[in-house]
């Protein structure tokens, strides 16, 4: 059971549904708690304003990102919502073990039944040596072919059906299939929806290739966007999961209730990731500290640059650039990502963003899965 039928129908005025990307960010002065304490109310509060599903990213070594472990964050956020659909945005295969994973989201599957995404990713969500941590060696095993190799092993444990003579025919995922095939077992209804995520040509070819639905990362590689896009909707093969391509596009955005105020907070992302790609370890600064900040010509040049994907200012402001965003990229779900200091100011935006579309949750009702 998948939710990609034609009853799919977006919150509101939204040209296509809304869901939610989160990474429990954890600024200056907040403490990891606080910032997975906000992913919860969160993800209440886009369960109630009509956003379609609510995915938590995986990093790992970064001390302003507290999601480390989706599995473990999703399980908790399963427990104090009804009807959202959950996932990860994603789980980076090259980290874990395909049987692992396999049996992590078929549990969260049994807890709620229906509601589960496996969003998957080639990426590290981290650093060589990290990267290394994770995976007790230092030879790289986040190749093209390696990937390949696991994604098909990661199915084949998620449905039960690795093909004879593989040699983890007898191996299966608990929970999962296997038990409802045994005497007295009772075959589920549901299981985790495997997607691919992806900000590259490849990533979109592999997606289309399997017919699986597929996420690009907009919001940190806009300039592979149309490319990625085009590639996936030509080069793609109906599947038993989907019958034709699904494409979800992943933006930064942030309303607020002028320009200023939403400027000063996305800019305290920016320099987040600045300091992350000059492997300087330090929280998200706050937005005063942002407008403090003596930015060097090239850091403006940076600024610049990562701003021209971002859709921040009014509400009316943000509406505007993700119809526009639409429009352009003719995604069929908009993946909405929120990368600042304030706590408060994520759940402000987001409710902002479905006041700006007449959002709510009796709109979305009829979207959940039974």
């Amino acid at each position: 059971m998948n939710d990609f039928s034609s009853s799919d129908s977006p919150g509101g005025t939204a040209p296509v549904p809304l869901s939610v990307l989160d990474l429990a960010t954890v600024g200056h002065g907040t403490s990891a708690s606080e910032a997975l304490r906000t992913s919860v109310l969160l993800a209440q509060q886009a369960e109630a304003r009509g956003y379609h599903r609510f995915w938590v990213a995986e990093h790992h070594s970064l001390p302003e990102v507290a999601s480390s472990s989706p599995a473990v964050l999703l399980s908790h956020v399963a427990a104090l919502t009804r009807t959202i659909r959950l996932g990860s945005g994603g789980v980076m295969l090259p980290n874990h073990a395909p049987l692992v994973v396999s049996e992590q989201f078929g549990m969260l599957d049994a807890l709620a039944p229906g509601r589960i995404d496996l969003g998957i990713g080639r990426a590290p969500g981290t650093d060589h040596a990290a990267a290394a941590a994770l995976r007790r060696t230092h030879s790289p095993q986040h190749g093209v072919d390696g990937f390949s190799e696991q994604l098909h092993e990661l199915a084949g444990f998620l449905h039960g059906e690795h093909p004879p003579g593989h040699r983890y025919a007898d191996v299966h995922a608990i929970p999962g299939p296997v038990q409802g095939t045994l005497p007295g077992g009772v075959p589920s209804t549901t299981h985790p929806t495997m997607w691919l995520l992806g900000s590259s040509e490849f990533s979109a070819r592999l997606a289309a290739q399997l017919g699986l639905p597929f996420a690009f990362a907009h919001h940190f590689a806009p300039q592979h966007t149309d490319v990625a896009l085009d590639t996936y909707r030509s080069s793609f093969q109906p599947s038993a999961a989907l019958d034709r391509p699904y494409a979800m596009v992943t933006v930064q955005a942030l309303a607020a209730e002028d320009e200023s105020e939403a400027y000063l907070q996305v800019l305290t992302g920016v320099i987040s990731m600045m300091r992350t790609q000059r492997g300087h370890k330090a929280l998200m600064p706050t937005p005063e500290a942002a407008k403090r900040h003596t930015f060097t010509p090239p850091e403006r040049a940076f600024v610049r640059d990562w701003l021209t994907s971002v859709e921040y200012g009014t509400p009316d402001a943000v509406r505007a650039g993700l119809n526009r965003l639409v429009e352009r990229t003719q995604a069929d779900e908009l993946l909405i990502t929120t990368y600042v200091h304030g706590l408060q100011t994520r759940l402000r935006s987001f409710g902002l963003i479905a006041d700006a579309y007449g959002m709510s949750a009796a709109q979305s009702d009829h979207r959940r899965l039974a």
